[in-house]
Formats: C-alpha cells, sequence, structure tokens
C-alpha cells in the first residue's frame, strides 16, 4: 500500500499529507518508565473476609531488608509490548516520553539494543522519567508510581499494520483525538486498545470511540466491570457488551483462570499453562503482544488464545516485565510443551 494523501487543515493555507505506505508491523503508543523491582520477604498480607480487599504490611519506621533487586529501564506496557513485538520478529516502533535524565538515555539504549525504532520518541527536558517500584511479595507485586506530568501529542507516524494504543498519563486527550484522526487515513491500519488507569478513570462513555474503531480489544476482568459498571456479570456477557460497541475481537483475561475472547459469533476460552509464578508484572502485556502477533500471522483466535497465555507462562517465572518474553522459538516451544491444552468453544449465550 503506497501513495500520498493530503488535505486542507480548517483555517490554515497549507495541506497535511499523510503517507499511506506501511513501514511498521506494529506501533506502540504510551508512557515509559523506569521500574525498579524489589523482591522482600519480611511482610505480611490482610485481607477481609470476602477477600476483595487486601493490604500489603510492612513494620512501620524499620529497616525491611529486600532479597534482590532488578532495574528495568524501559518498562511500561507500551513499552513492553514493543519489545515483545521485537523479540517476536514484528518491525516495530514506539510512541513515547522520557525525561532529559540519564535513564532516559537507558530506556532509549534498551529499545535500540532490542530493535526498536525510537524515531516517534520525544525528550521532555523539563522534567525527568516517570519511575515505579514495583514491590515483589510472594508472587504479587505492588507498585509505588509516579508520573511526570506530560504535554501528549501525537508526532507524524508512518503508516503501520498495527497500533497498540495503550496506558499513557493524565490529560492525554489530545493525542487520543489524533489518533483516530490518523487512523481515518489509514483505513487498513488495525487498533489494538488496551486502556490503562487514566483511561479507564474517563469511563466508558468517553472511551466508546476508540473502542469503536479498535480491531482488538483486550481489558482484564475487573478493568471490564469498572467499564460496564454493572457489578459481577459472567464474561461472555460482557465479551459481547463491549463487541456491540464495535470492538472487532475482545479479549477479556481473568488470572488464573485463564483468557476469553469473541469475534461476535463465537466465543472461546483457554485455561493457564501449568508452572511456578515468580512475579505477574508484564503478564497483561505477554499476553496482549502474543495475541496480537498471533492475528498478524493470520492464526485463528483459539490459536491466538494459546499464543498469548504461552508468552505470559514465561513472563510470570521471571522477575520483571520483559526477561521472560518469548521469541518465535521460544513460542513454538512452548506451545509443543503444552499441545494438550487448546481454548475451547464456549456454549452459546
Amino acid at each position: 500500500m503506497s501513495g500520498v494523501l493530503c488535505h486542507k487543515v480548517w483555517g490554515l493555507g497549507n495541506k497535511l499529507c499523510y503517507d499511506n505506505t506501511i513501514m511498521f508491523d506494529l506501533i506502540a503508543i504510551g508512557d515509559s518508565t523506569l521500574d525498579v523491582f524489589l523482591h522482600i520477604n519480611e511482610a505480611t498480607v490482610s485481607c477481609q473476609l470476602n477477600k476483595t480487599q487486601c493490604l500489603l504490611c510492612l513494620e512501620y519506621a524499620e529497616k525491611i531488608p529486600v532479597e534482590s533487586v532488578l532495574k528495568v529501564p524501559a518498562a511500561g506496557n507500551a513499552s513492553n509490548a514493543a519489545v515483545g513485538g521485537s523479540r517476536l520478529g514484528l518491525k516495530t516502533a514506539i510512541v513515547s516520553i522520557v525525561g532529559g535524565d540519564e535513564t532516559g538515555k537507558e530506556i532509549i539504549a534498551c529499545w535500540k539494543q532490542e530493535g526498536v525504532a525510537r524515531a516517534y520518541v520525544q525528550i521532555d527536558r523539563q522534567h525527568e522519567t516517570n519511575y515505579s517500584t514495583v514491590l515483589n511479595f510472594h508472587g504479587e507485586r505492588t507498585i509505588l508510581v509516579y508520573h511526570q506530568p506530560r504535554t501528549y501529542r501525537l508526532p507524524k507516524i508512518d503508516g503501520a499494520k498495527w497500533i497498540y494504543y495503550t496506558s499513557i498519563g493524565k490529560k492525554h486527550e489530545i493525542l487520543e483525538r489524533q489518533l483516530l484522526t490518523h487512523l481515518k487515513h489509514y483505513p487498513k491500519t488495525r487498533l489494538m486498545f488496551n486502556p490503562g488507569a487514566h483511561q479507564l478513570h474517563r469511563g466508558l462513555n468517553k472511551l466508546k470511540p476508540v473502542i469503536a474503531r479498535s480491531s482488538l480489544f483486550i481489558v482484564n476482568k475487573e478493568e471490564a466491570m469498572r467499564l460496564l459498571e454493572d457489578g459481577e456479570r459472567p464474561i461472555p456477557n460482557m465479551l459481547m457488551n463491549f463487541h456491540h460497541l464495535g470492538a472487532g475481537i475482545v479479549v477479556i483475561t481473568d488470572g488464573s483462570k485463564g483468557a476469553y475472547a469473541t469475534d461476535g459469533k463465537q466465543i472461546w476460552s483457554c485455561p493457564i499453562f501449568p508452572g511456578p509464578m515468580v512475579e505477574r508484572t508484564g503478564a497483561g502485556d505477554s499476553f496482549s503482544t502474543a495475541f496480537l502477533y498471533g492475528l498478524s500471522r493470520d492464526w485463528s483466535i483459539p490459536d491466538c488464545l494459546r499464543a498469548g497465555t504461552a508468552n505470559a507462562w514465561s513472563v510470570v517465572q521471571k522477575i520483571g516485565p520483559q526477561t521472560g518474553l518469548l521469541n518465535t522459538t521460544g513460542l513454538n516451544k512452548v506451545l509443543k510443551k503444552f499441545s494438550k491444552i487448546k481454548a475451547r468453544l464456549e456454549p452459546n449465550h
């Protein structure tokens, strides 16, 4: 697909042009951060009787021993997706903002090492890079997050087969509108939408235009319930609710209970693959990236569910969101290892 499309910018004498040449398999859009993982053993967890809310408890005003430290300089949902896509052989780029500090340089160097194109990375020299401390206790993580104030604008990006739009900070609405405008000029570009906390906070009505343009919409069960504001409901029902909003394929993940997907005609579910869970940060990103990879290779939805499950299975066995990300050889090896575990067709609802 090639060619240049121009249109007059309202109120201006010049024209805005879009080169429809496909340059990338995947462009990821979202925040990036430095994640520091601290593995701790001296803590307790206190839960309500129904276990809907649990608290991580540390001794107040005491020094808490840390068993291990891992620094991940290019974390964040979009970065995890870009790195994961590149590992699987996709030609990837990232749209993100880093600070004008040494950490920002580390992140850019990491993307370079992973084969992620950096042409759309913006450097904010007025602020530092985003930072998170991840407390890992018994395989679960509690994250302390600091996001720098940003001015989000979509740079002029090239054509892509897929755009992966995910977690981003406050005041991202202008970028989102620019993204939808960009997609009007690239009707064959497929959008994958995996909303983060600030996008979810805006509510379903504000997200409907993005969901309606999405070829692939992925959330976890808790996020789905929050958006639909209708309490505990069967996952198949929630899948169809999002599909009726215009999303092509909808996926809802449910932690240890596996994942569900629909194309609006049929619903499938896939259990997780058995194995140890060391730390689950990045499980959702790795699942989504491998699912998208499967779609880019024209795999069936059941096979895409298995691909996502395989990548997540690998990631949760390592500390950090990227150490366990698979390449194509590793993915095929895991799929073969668990060849007897299939995605199954769910009854019609």
